[in-house]
């Protein structure tokens, strides 16, 4: 009965020691030199240890929304493009497919023109 388990054993060893040696390999061979600046933490090009109400740029926020946009413009692509040649094969949808799609990219291109035009994506 026990038999039966050894492959799921094994398999467990062998993804653990997939998973550990990499970390062990580089622990061992690596150089070990920390100085302040390396065990600083980064948070987002600000002095890890400032007043925590200071003022924080839209900037960042404006990069995260653009690119969550871009995200769910791939999430809503990749079905899309799954079942692209049962939409060409299919006259009654063969038309509304391609219009639907590019009406969608069309309205995302705008809406990148428009972020462009506003600067959004301009870093100082």
């Amino acid at each position: 009965m026990l038999e039966n388990y050894f492959p799921i054993l094994l398999f467990i060893l062998v993804g653990l020691g997939f998973g550990c040696a990499p970390i062990l390999l580089g622990r061992i061979v690596a150089p070990h030199k920390p100085d302040s600046e390396k065990l600083s933490p980064f948070e987002c090009g600000f002095e890890p240890f400032e007043d925590a109400r200071m003022k924080f740029d839209v900037r960042y926020y404006l990069i995260a929304i653009i690119f969550i946009i871009f995200d769910l413009e791939i999430a809503f692509l990749f079905p899309w493009a799954s079942i692209f040649q049962e939409i060409v094969n299919t006259p009654a949808v063969k038309l509304f497919g391609f219009i639907e799609m590019f009406v969608f990219i069309g309205i995302l291109v705008l809406g990148y023109i428009y972020a462009w035009a506003k600067g959004a994506l301009d870093w100082e």
